[in-house]
């Protein structure tokens, strides 16, 4: 069991999305995305430029891993395909990837990481599919604006960009036990909710 921690600098409920009971993560970090495997822990805490350093935003046991057009075409998760028209749960969807063949491009859906226009955009297509994996989790405590602050004794916060992922094991058991101490699930919105201005097309401005 390893732990993956990073700072997140944007909390819409689109990576991670924590909704329809699973937590996935099928946007951003690649890196951790193609690393993390099934049982593993993967933790988001706030940004310092956001006054939420140190706090918990969310947590995932990852309990699957797939790939992008198998989310995209697995009944679950049909409801994480976005709808810009719906409520905001729905609007930020991460089921946005698939092919229609197996070395064919990627096609990207109107959702958050296309242009305001909804044209796909080409650098976040690049920067999510570099790594053909999604990760999922029943398992999950989502905090959002409302995460407790993590104890300073476990120093698994991240200071700036990247991760980290080389924690002592008795840190890790120790961390995760702290962890299952929380409610699980969906706890509290997105911390970014609170400043958002939406189009009549729910088109974040």
């Amino acid at each position: 069991m390893r732990l993956f921690t990073y700072v997140i600098c944007r909390d819409y409920g689109f990576a991670p999305n924590p909704f329809f009971g699973v937590c996935t993560l099928a946007t951003c970090k690649p890196r951790i995305r193609r690393t993390a495997r099934v049982g593993d822990w993967v933790v988001g805490t706030g940004s310092k430029a956001q006054g939420r350093a140190g706090q918990l935003v969310y947590a995932m046991r990852v309990t699957e891993v797939m790939s992008f057009t198998d989310y995209w075409n697995d009944e679950r998760f049909r409801c994480k395909r976005p709808n810009l028209g719906g409520s905001k749960k729905q609007a930020f969807g991460d089921n946005i990837y698939h092919r229609t063949s197996p070395d064919g491009p990627w096609h990207q859906v109107n959702s958050h990481h296309s242009f305001r226009d909804g044209r796909p955009n080409p650098n976040n297509i690049q920067r999510d599919t570099q790594f053909d994996c999604v990760l999922l989790s029943d398992e999950f405590i989502y905090c959002g604006r409302n995460g407790p602050k993590i104890p300073k004794r476990f120093e698994v916060c991240t200071p700036g960009r990247g991760h980290r992922c080389n924690f002592e094991e008795a840190v890790v058991e120790e961390f995760v036990t702290w962890l299952r101490s929380h409610s699980p699930g969906f706890n509290g919105p997105p911390a970014d909710w609170s400043r958002m201005r939406w189009t009549p097309t729910h088109r974040l401005i």
